[in-house]
């Protein structure tokens, strides 16, 4: 642990303590230092020096003081009076003494200050120390709690982007029409909301934007905003959420109550989800949550939205949602922001490419192809990557191989340069990807292979091998689904056939097999056994996906019967190409360890024998 975690842990100290020191100080001041100082400076001297001043003249002015037991004298030097104090004698010729000297005596000699600077002194300066130490303490106890703001209970964080500040528009955003399209209605509403009124009509209070992580949905709203030209409030979910009752739902109240004054505004609450899920009635949840949402709920109905405040929501989670919240008045619009298609990941592609330098020759079809799947943000990290690629090789543009090698960077991680295979388990990985590679070249309705390597990555892969579809394909048949599942045994078939043992390696590929087998059986009614009957529900279908059967024990055991025989099956197919073809298995095995990658058309060349 380093010395910031260790002052990180050190345990903080009541603001009491500090109250503590602040009094004790005060009690210093009046009862030891202001005394101290209201009095006069006064010397110390003994009984004879008092005498030999007398008698030399140098007296003015004394005073006897019998209470004390003490004599005040005021000798003049240079010009200067200085008051000394002295022991009081018994002696019987001090008034004689005094007498013949020619002092005044018998007048008080004043030995305190004055009355004001007393005041001042005890008082005044004390109380200013004290509000300073107060202040210290106040703005202390601000930044423990969090900042400056800290203080301010119940009030929004959202920040406020004013008149289109941050300069996104709808060109900004691409590979997203159709929410664009819908989002587009809003801005006009806003523009020009006389012509809605003039007919009647309502615009939505609010619209739910729908999607995978990383498809655009905070840079749509942004868009909106920035289309539109009007204020814009971003706050997160998760900013609701607070320790004490109350203070998500004040923040609630606080944020619509801001949006009304500078309405017309779009409101943009990201991540709903956090205070939006749905209220089961167990009295053992989070009671501020659902404080914070019934007040989100009552806003909603009561603001106008004639006024033109627009509430704008992104969640991946919207089956987690509280139906009250979607209901007709309050979220009315649910627009979809799904993973783009192939012509929206070009989109996208060329977007993101306007702010790097690129070589003239990239092809952004070709790379859109091979990235299938991909989300706007994984396709801004492959542009970016291809930027860095290119600083880091000496050139100043990014060229169609640094787009390519982007691609598998994201997809697989960046090669392992300092792992080294041994012999054997590069001979057994390179027959391993051939056997995919082969096993999907023989099977019609298989995507076409484009690369094969056998250079590790930092995923953990030792190896890969990719494929890119023709086209867009949004419906799998039967018989694609079992090819797939057949390449995907593909690699331990080739290790089966030709070292006649088996490895590690297929652990990723039997994951994936059992996968595509399962859902063909339970969600996709493939099988003769079940017919068109679902055994499995899915949850969470942007974030992956959770599955749960919903059938007997009985129904399970037979399910998981017919996905180990299909993927036997598949399995015994891939076994039979390689057996067909172990000629050319063994060939381009060979060239694949000598080169470690292979293009999918030198595959396909030495697969078909064609001349370079």
């Amino acid at each position: 642990m380093d010395l910031n975690q260790l002052k990180e842990n050190k345990p903080k100290r009541p603001v009491m303590f500090y109250y503590a020191i602040a009094f004790v100080v005060l009690l210093l001041l009046n009862f030891v230092l202001v005394p101290w100082l209201s009095e006069k400076s006064i010397k110390e001297t003994t009984y004879n020096e008092f005498v030999g001043q007398l008698d030399a003249g140098n007296v003015t002015k004394v005073e006897v003081r019998q209470d004390e037991y003490s004599i005040y004298y005021i000798v003049e030097v240079n010009g200067k009076e200085l008051i000394c104090k002295t022991g009081l004698m018994d002696d019987p010729n001090l008034v004689e003494r005094l007498d013949r000297s020619g002092v005044e005596y018998g007048t008080p000699i004043p030995t305190k200050q004055s009355p004001f600077l007393a005041l001042i002194l005890t008082w005044i300066i004390p109380i200013a120390i004290f509000m300073f130490i107060g202040n210290m303490l106040s703005k202390k106890l601000a930044q423990g709690m969090g900042g400056p703001g800290a203080m301010s209970f119940g009030k929004s964080n959202a920040k406020i982007y004013v008149k289109s500040s941050t300069g996104i528009k709808f060109s900004d955003v691409a590979g997203e029409d159709e929410a664009k399209e819908l989002l587009s209605e809003i801005v006009d509403y806003l523009h020009h909301p006389e012509q809605y009124q003039a007919i009647g009509a309502k615009m939505p209070k609010g619209a739910l934007l729908v999607g995978p992580p990383g498809t655009g949905k905070t840079l749509l709203a942004k868009a909106v905003a920035g289309e539109a030209e009007v204020p814009f409030f971003s706050i997160s979910g998760s900013e609701f959420v607070e320790m004490f009752v109350g203070m998500g739902a004040a923040k609630v109240r606080d944020l619509f109550k801001q949006a009304n004054e500078k309405a017309p505004c779009i409101v943009f609450i990201d991540e709903i989800d956090t205070i939006g899920k749905k209220r089961d009635g167990n009295f053992s949840g989070n009671d501020e949550r659902e404080q914070t949402l019934n007040q989100l709920l009552t806003e909603m109905d009561g603001f106008d939205g004639s006024k033109g405040v627009v509430i704008l929501a992104a969640t991946n989670r919207p089956d987690s949602l509280d139906p009250a919240l979607l209901r007709p008045g309050r979220f009315d619009r649910r627009i979809p922001v799904e993973l783009p298609d192939l012509q929206g990941r070009e989109e996208i592609l060329k977007v993101h490419a306007k702010n790097i330098k690129i070589a003239d020759n990239v092809d952004f079809s070709a790379i859109a192809k091979a990235a299938s799947g991909a989300s706007g943000a994984e396709l801004a990290n492959i542009v970016n990557e291809a930027a860095l690629r290119a600083v880091r090789d000496g050139r100043r543009f990014a060229t169609q191989a640094d787009m390519e090698e982007s691609i598998e960077v994201v997809i697989a991680g960046y090669q392992k340069k300092n792992r080294v295979l041994s012999e054997k388990e590069k001979l057994i990985v390179a027959y391993h990807e051939i056997g995919h590679a082969l096993v999907a070249a023989k099977q019609t309705n298989s995507a076409p292979v484009h690369k094969i390597t056998i250079i590790p990555r930092t995923s953990g892969a030792l190896g890969y091998t990719m494929q890119v579809e023709d086209g867009e394909h949004f419906l799998m048949s039967k018989e694609e689904l079992e090819n797939k599942i057949a390449t995907f045994t593909g690699g331990r078939a080739a290790e089966e056939l030709i070292f006649h043992s088996i490895t590690t390696g297929a652990s990723n590929d039997i994951e994936q097999a059992t996968k595509i087998a399962r859902g063909m059986i339970t969600r996709f009614g493939m099988s003769d056994e079940f017919d068109m009957v679902a055994m499995e529900n899915v949850t969470n279908q942007y974030l992956g996906g959770d599955s749960t059967l919903a059938c007997s024990f009985e129904t399970q055991t037979l399910i998981d019967k017919k996905v180990v025989e299909l993927v036997k099956k598949q399995h015994d197919k891939a076994l039979q190409i390689l057996q067909d073809n172990i000629m050319k298995l063994h060939e381009l095995a060979k060239y694949l360890y000598e080169n470690e990658t292979i293009t999918g058309e030198e595959f396909m060349n030495i697969l078909e024998n064609r001349n370079n």
